[in-house]
């Protein structure tokens, strides 16, 4: 057990000592924080620009349905025909001509407006454009029809079904949503810890393979000694590095609003008194639900659950990634082996997206929150949706029992594979491994 604890502490050592785990310890947080920034300033110049729309209305009828905003101005144009009016907005530069012709068969108007403009105009801009004339076509085919369109407007319903468990407990479709979310953040979380830090393993046995320090080290510590060691120690390193970029990336977004005048008291004052303004469109009760709905999760049940799926789930893929990394002699030979072993994560991605939001506990989503390759993601998708306790036991139980058994099997390979040089493996040489 001695061994065990050396090993751990020379690879945790040995990874955060190295220059470019510490430069990337602290580089990425900045990094992060200069491209979300980078990306705020680019919307902002995109979203500053102000394009001009002329309307040429020929039927007289939609030209006071556009309103005008910082951003999209409607220019009314008169008195010109079509030719004319594409000509004038071609040459000031206007940003697009939108042409409604004279028709006083309200379907035919609605199928031959057109839009006229340099490139392709956003979908956002064409849906409200045809969103105000479908309004006021709407309310002129009423009229025409003999029918008050101001009252059949009155006498809509709008249904707005409240939900609720046989126990007496409220939900609603917010809800759902923000459980979609947190679960589907830890899922992805995890996700990204496997990939990144079962490549650092794979690679650091590579390299002690090719400089043959590994023939030294194996002469005095059993191969599944220091297998373990690897996988716990590099663990560790990235734990570290993880706590490392949250305390960084704290600090950073305190210092940066400092460093550039940015007065974040008054940016909230701001929202704040948006979100005031804006309490008739429903935002205030839609900030209050979600703040209700984020009380209700099981937030002590999700916090112990992702710790033990995170390791299990951790430890569990990166046996199988020291085991590839003891089966070649470089990274570009991993290739045949990366694939069959990245499907079962990126399929647990898909699962979860696609199934667990439609219905979390049906039979899809129950097989695969068992299956120990794929439970990892899919049960943590599943639970902020309210899985039994037992459910959640048993695949902690399948998944901790298949590291086991995926450890004997990495090790199998790991003592053969760290010895044999100049030779490509393969699935059946790999086979004959598990017998020795």
């Amino acid at each position: 057990m001695n061994h065990l604890k050396l090993i751990i502490k020379r690879e945790y050592l040995t990874k955060v000592r190295n220059k470019s785990f510490i430069i990337m310890t602290f580089l990425s947080p900045l990094l992060m924080i200069g491209i979300f920034t980078l990306v705020g300033y680019l919307s902002q110049l995109n979203n500053d620009k102000v394009r001009i729309i002329n309307v040429l209305d020929e039927s007289g009828l939609f030209v006071s349905q556009f309103e005008s905003t910082n951003n999209l101005i409607y220019n009314r144009m008169e008195s010109l025909s079509l030719d004319q009016a594409k000509a004038k907005t071609e040459k000031s530069g206007d940003y697009g001509l939108l042409f409604i012709p004279n028709n006083d068969n309200i379907d035919e108007l609605a199928k031959s407006i057109t839009f006229y403009s340099e490139d392709s105009p956003s979908l956002g801009m064409i849906d409200d454009i045809e969103d105000a004339i479908r309004d006021k076509a709407n309310t002129l085919k009423l009229n025409a029809s003999n029918y008050d369109a101001a009252k059949i407007k009155e006498l809509r319903v709008t249904v707005d079904t409240k939900l609720e468990t046989f126990k007496g407990e409220e939900t609603s479709k917010l809800g759902s949503g923000i459980k979609l979310i947190f679960g589907g953040a830890a899922g992805y979380l995890l996700f990204m810890f496997i990939i990144i830090y079962g490549n650092m393993i794979m690679r650091s046995v590579i390299e002690e393979k090719t400089s043959r320090i590994v023939e030294v080290i194996i002469s005095s510590v059993k191969p599944i000694k220091l297998l373990l060691g690897k996988i716990i120690g590099t663990s560790l390193a990235g734990i570290t590095q993880f706590a490392a970029w949250v305390i960084v990336g704290g600090i950073l977004s305190i210092l940066v609003p400092l460093v550039f005048g940015i007065d974040l008291t008054a940016v909230q004052d701001q929202q704040m008194q948006a979100v005031a303004q804006a309490s008739d469109s429903g935002i205030q009760a839609i900030v209050a639900d979600a703040l209700v709905e984020i009380q209700k999760l099981p937030i002590a049940n999700l916090v112990v659950m992702f710790l033990l799926f995170f390791i299990g789930g951790y430890l569990l893929y990166a046996s199988l990634y020291a085991a590839i990394g003891a089966a070649v002699d470089s990274e570009t030979d991993t290739q045949q082996f990366m694939l069959p072993l990245l499907m079962p994560l990126i399929l647990a991605v898909y699962v979860g997206f696609f199934t667990v939001i439609d219905n979390p506990h049906g039979m899809v989503s129950q097989v695969f929150s068992y299956i120990p390759f794929t439970s990892p993601v899919v049960m943590l998708m599943r639970i902020p949706f309210g899985v039994p306790w037992w459910q959640q036991l048993i695949s902690l139980v399948i998944l901790f029992a298949t590291f086991i058994g995926t450890v004997w099997f990495a090790a199998k390979i790991y003592r053969v594979g760290i010895l044999m040089y100049g030779k490509k493996a393969s699935y059946k040489e790999l086979a004959k491994w598990l017998k020795y």
